[in-house]
């Protein structure tokens, strides 16, 4: 993935309603990010798809594969979570990126998730059984 958020590596926290599939997941981030569509505080997701046009044909695969991506490429200033990202994206492209790095070197790095880094390309995403399975990870010992 292109763009500011290039290299950032955050943990999600999906929370699944009684009624999932037919309900839409509750989606965050749990460390910090600077984006206009995500509360800075809480780190909720103000995603449209997931929050108002929810499919039971979407599933998980789907919010980190498609729809978390498309929200880090391509911000919405004009529905914001976030009022001052979204006025300094509008306001001043350039400096709104330079604070996105800056957010991403500081709070989204492997150690900031708690994930013992792999060799893996920074632009993926790593699903809730890959940080369950880095914890138990042992440093220099060879894949079977």
């Amino acid at each position: 993935m292109a763009g500011p958020y290039h290299g950032g590596v955050w943990r999600i926290r999906v929370e699944l309603p009684d009624a999932y599939p037919y309900k839409s997941p509750s989606i965050g981030f749990v460390n910090k990010i600077y984006h206009p569509n995500v509360d800075e505080i809480s780190g909720s997701v103000c995603l449209d798809v997931i929050n108002q046009t929810w499919s039971p044909m979407f599933d998980l695969v789907n919010v980190f594969e498609v729809f978390l991506p498309q929200l880090l490429l391509y911000p919405n200033p004009s529905d914001p979570l976030n009022g001052e990202a979204a006025a300094l994206m509008m306001r001043d492209r350039g400096a709104y990126e330079q604070r996105v790095k800056e957010y991403c070197e500081k709070y989204a790095k492997p150690e900031d998730i708690g994930a013992v880094p792999e060799e893996k390309s920074s632009d993926e995403e790593m699903s809730e059984e890959e940080y369950d399975s880095s914890e138990d990870a042992v440093a220099g010992q060879p894949d079977p």
